[in-house]
Parts: structure tokens; sequence; C-alpha cells
């Protein structure tokens, strides 16, 4: 044990004996005090024997009980639930067996009543005590030792919950005040902290208490709400700090869950709400195999399938170092010497049968695919061989060894597509439906847009730009696009697997797009760098202005979650796509964007 830690038990040690010697004079004082109420004030009869034996009776056992199984036996917070709840057993432990000894035994020990009344007086006491100490050090402390002193946006349970952590913290970091819209909260205090006013009066609240830093208290604060905050606050020169989404918090809130704001916190952080039963029931106890398990999508899908119970899950990719962070970020241990972590290319059609046929999977999550645009414009064959054909042999070895559920992860670009990766993503989605079309199995697609912190995203590159002093470039100050968080998307991919309908498209929603040049200037923004420009480069070929996430052609269906949607898609032969040999890249191009043009559709369905 270091020598810090061992300095904090015994200090927390010394505490507990302290209390222990106040609560024995608390307790002394109530004996006498329970006397004098009972003898109507009569002080010579206050000091009888009796009494004093009761007295001697009661700090004995109140010492050896609190020492064994009472508030002094572990380190408490002082004055929480759990500390109350052992001095209350500690003095109900002694006093009951004192009455009985007061009513039934053969000598006295004052008046009959008065073990329950000298209890009940000290326990007052001793609750009295601690409250005088919080609350001195809620008004003393703040005001004396900080170094940082925040106003807390929001009075409900996450403001409180944190204002309480910061008080009996004892940090350099004080709550001198609360801001909330409620009207009904005017006149709250929490550990003596009141509220000041509502978003108006953050100014001028601001300037009465000195506050360094506006911490939103409200996780479910949306993009607008925090960017209200964030401008006001940074007018007054105050810092913007913000608690996390509810679903990212562990237990009770305090100090150190606070964080900087970031990209997410403007583009929305809407809660999931997923049909745990359904998930549960698709996946535990099954062996679960995901594909390209070392990519953004892969290896949150694998953190996610690994919540719900698999009997195996297996996973899969072609990059030893993505496998290397998966497993380690699944699992806690990187050894990579388990029978799950597979090492193999999609592209190779008699190792996915092999892979296959050892692990017989139940279901597959197929997220393994080439992604970046630019690159598979110049170079389209290598999107035919992974996107395409790969796809095709991790398809037919499911259907090799009976896979249940098999869920083609997607792309917006498929819809209506204009692009290299749309079109083969587009024919990937054709070749789903046509083995759900014949195998007794369950083959759906899932597609939604660009999620924020995957490899090699805008976002990324943005900010590496602004790292190295801009600029920072975009195609065109129009351009928008879908974006979602990595979790939520693979949240939403678990829960259309759960309910996707055989042979079907399901189509998250991505909420409303956000034009490119607003992310950029947000991330310069969140740098503090405010000498990065942006230039425009010009739409690349095969971008368009606006993602899609439905074809014209498409008919959107509900399904059973409000942020799922499904479509139709007509299949496509695998027989026909196996036996294709192009010539050069460019046929291999014009080849998939042959076989998702909208009329080659139609005429398909």
């Amino acid at each position: 044990m270091g020598t810090g830690a061992a300095t904090a038990l015994q200090g927390r040690a010394s505490h507990r004996w302290y209390w222990a010697v106040i609560d024995l004079a608390v307790l002394a004082i109530a004996v006498f005090f329970a006397a004098l109420l009972r003898y109507d004030f009569t002080f010579e009869q206050v000091f009888a024997p009796g009494v004093r034996e009761l007295t001697a009776l009661a700090l004995g056992a109140h010492l050896v009980i609190g020492i064994l199984i009472g508030p002094y036996a572990v380190g408490h917070l002082r004055g929480s639930y759990e500390e109350i709840a052992d001095l209350v057993r500690t003095v109900v432990a002694w006093m009951v067996p004192l009455q009985l000894l007061s009513v039934l035994g053969p000598w006295s020990l004052g008046p009959r009543s008065l073990p329950v009344l000298a209890g009940a007086v000290g326990v007052l006491g001793m609750f009295g005590a601690r409250f005088v100490l919080r609350a001195v050090r809620s008004r003393i402390d703040p005001a004396v030792r900080a170094t940082s002193r925040v106003l807390v946006f929001g009075a409900g349970d996450g403001g409180r919950q944190l204002v309480r952590a910061l008080v009996r913290g004892h940090s350099r970091v004080a709550p001198v005040g609360l801001i909330d819209d409620d009207r009904a909260k005017r006149r709250m205090r929490i550990d003596g902290v009141k509220v000041l006013g509502t978003t108006k009066d953050i100014a001028r609240v601001a300037e009465e208490t000195e506050a360094t830093t506006l911490a939103i208290a409200v996780p479910s604060a949306g993009p607008d709400l925090v960017r209200t905050l964030r401008d006001t606050a940074r007018r007054v020169g105050m810092r913007t700090q913000i608690l996390p989404p509810a679903h990212e918090l562990l237990g009770t809130v305090g100090g150190s869950d606070l964080r900087d704001l970031d990209l997410a916190d403007f583009l929305g952080r809407r809660p999931v709400e997923l049909d745990a039963t359904a998930i549960t029931n698709t996946l535990s106890g099954r062996a679960v195999l995901v594909t390209g398990a070392g990519g953004s999508i892969g290896s949150e899908l694998c953190r996610q399938l690994s919540k719900f119970g698999p009997d195996r899950l297996i996973m899969l990719d072609r990059d030893e170092s993505a496998l290397h962070a998966t497993q380690l970020s699944v699992s806690g241990q990187g050894l990579l010497d388990s029978d799950d972590i597979v090492l193999a290319n999609i592209r190779d059609a008699a190792r996915m049968i092999e892979v296959f046929e050892h692990h017989r999977p139940d279901i597959v999550f197929h997220a393994a695919a080439l992604k970046h645009l630019p690159l598979l414009e110049r170079y389209p064959e290598e999107a035919w061989k992974t996107n395409v054909l790969g796809s095709l042999n991790v398809l037919q070895a499911a259907r090799h060894v009976g896979v249940n559920t098999f869920v083609n992860v997607s792309t917006d670009k498929a819809a209506n597509p204009t692009c290299v990766l749309g079109h083969s993503k587009r024919v990937t989605e054709r070749l789903t439906a046509d083995f759900a079309d014949k195998d007794a199995g369950t083959y759906v697609s899932v597609r939604f847009g660009n999620v924020l912190g995957s490899r090699g995203s805008v976002i990324t590159a943005f900010t590496t730009q602004i790292d190295q002093g801009g600029p920072v470039t975009v195609t065109h100050p129009e351009v928008e696009r879908y974006f979602m968080l990595i979790p939520e998307a693979c949240q939403l991919v678990l829960q259309a697997a759960a309910i996707g309908r055989d042979g079907e498209v399901m189509v998250l929603d991505m909420g409303e797009p956000m034009k490119i040049k607003e992310v950029a200037e947000t991330l310069i923004d969140l740098s503090g760098r405010q000498d990065i420009e942006i230039t425009y480069t010009g739409l690349r070929p095969g971008e368009k202005m606006s993602e899609e996430l439905f074809a014209p052609t498409e008919d959107k269906h509900g399904t059973d979650h409000p942020l799922v949607n499904s479509v139709g898609v007509p299949h496509i032969a695998a027989d026909e796509v196996g036996s294709v040999l192009h010539a050069s890249p460019k046929a291999a191009a014009d080849w998939m964007e042959s076989a998702s043009a909208p009329t080659t559709l139609a005429k398909t369905s």
C-alpha cells in the first residue's frame, strides 16, 4: 500500500474515533437531559445513583456495539443514510435491553422510561451534531477554499447530486449558485447553495458570485439549450462544462463527471429506448459472429453485444492490431489467444467456409467493408472485391452452416447511389435480399449515415487540420450530412436485428442533417483557436450535396421501433454476381452502377 493510501486510511480511522468521542459526550448529556425532563427539572434527583448507573451502562454498551456493528466499524460519509442507519441500529441495540432491565431488573436505573427517552434524545443529538457540521462546511468551505467557483445550471436530480458532491467532497471546486428556468424552484436551496435566477440572469449572477465555470447539470440537455448556455457563458468569460447523458453515468453524479463540451453536445443527445427483452431473446445464449470487428462500427457492436449474454462472441477481422484493440475493450485483456479471435479476410471464400464451419454462428453481423469514397472512386475494383464479392463470401458461408439471422451493415450512400461506395453497398443490399428469398434464416440490411468518431471520418480530418493550424477543408458551403453517435447507431443495429423483416433494409432515423461547414465551425470554436480558416475545395466525383436515407423509388414502412423504418429491396441473383468477371476497374464500376440503377431495380422487382 502506498504512503498516500495509508495516510488516507489512518485519517478516516481517526475521524471515526473523533466521532465516537463526540457521540459518547452527546449521549451522556442526553441521559441527564432526559432525566431532567422526567424529574420536572429537579436537579437533586437528576444525579441520583440509578441515573449515573444507566449513563455508565449506556456509554459502555454504545461504544462496544458501535465498534462491532455500528458507525465506528467502517468509515461513513458523514451524515449519510448508511451512517444514520448504523447510529439508530446501535442505539436500539443497547436501549431495548436496558429498558427491559429497568422494568424487570432487581435494581433501579432511574425512572422506568428513562432508557427509551435517553436513547431518543441521544439519537436526535447525534443527528444534530452531524447536521451542524454539514451546514458549517457548506457555508464556509466554498467561500474560503475554492479556486474554481461553479454556477450550476439545473436544480433537478442532476443538479442536486452535483452540488452535494461538490459541497461534501472538500475539493477546490465550489458551487456558488444555481440557475433554473422553473420559477417554482426560485427559493430552493441545496446544501446551502441557492437558486439565484433563470437563464436570462446568468450574466448578473456570474458577476455577483464571481463564478468562473457554468456547469450544465441537465443530462437530457438538447443542442439548442447547450449552444445558448455556452454562448451566454462565453460572453461573461465563463468556461462551460456539462454532465454526460444519463445513460452514460454510473451510479450517482460526482464532480469528476463534469467534462468540457464536445461536438456530440451540439448534434443532439437523444436517448435511444431499446426493447432490451427482444434483443436479449435474439442474442442470449447464441453464438454471434462479427466481421470487421476491428473497425469503428464493428468494435462498438462487439462491446454492445457482450452486454446481452451471447454464448460466444466471435470477432473476425483482417487487421491484427485492430483485433487486439477490440479484444482489450471488450474483455479487458489483449492476449489474442482466444479461439473466438479470428484473423481472416472476407475476400477469401474458402477461409470464410472454414471459419463458419468451425464456429457455427447463429447470428452474423457483417460490418467488414471498404468505406472511403475518394479511394474507391479511384480503385473501384477494390470495392467490387471487398464490398461485393467479400460480402457474397460471407453470405454463402452463413447459408452453408444455416445461420439464423444475418445482418448486413449498409450505408445511406446505398439509397439512390451516385458513387462507387454507394453502388457497391446497394448491390450488397440486393444480395442480402436474394439470400432472404432462398434461405430459411432471416437476412436483413441496416442503413445509416455518418457516425461521429469513426476512423477516417470528416470529424477526425477536421480535428487533425485544426491541430496543425489549419486551414480546414470543406468541399462546399452548402453540403450537409446525417450524423449519429457510434453507440447510438450500434444500439439501433441490435434493435433492427431483433425486429428485422426478412429481405428488407432497416433504415435508422438519423435526425436532421447538419451542414459540414457548421460542423467545422463548431470544432474550431471548441478548440479555442479563432485564427483557423475554412477553405472550400469543391465536391469530389460521386459526392452528393445532401445524402438520402431513402431512394425516390422506395416505399418507407414503420416498424415496432419509432427510430427504425424499413424499405423493400429487389434481390439480385448470387450466382449472377459470383460469375461476373471484369476486364478493367472501369468495367467493375460500370457494372455496379448498372446493377444499382433505379430502372434495373424496377425491372428486377
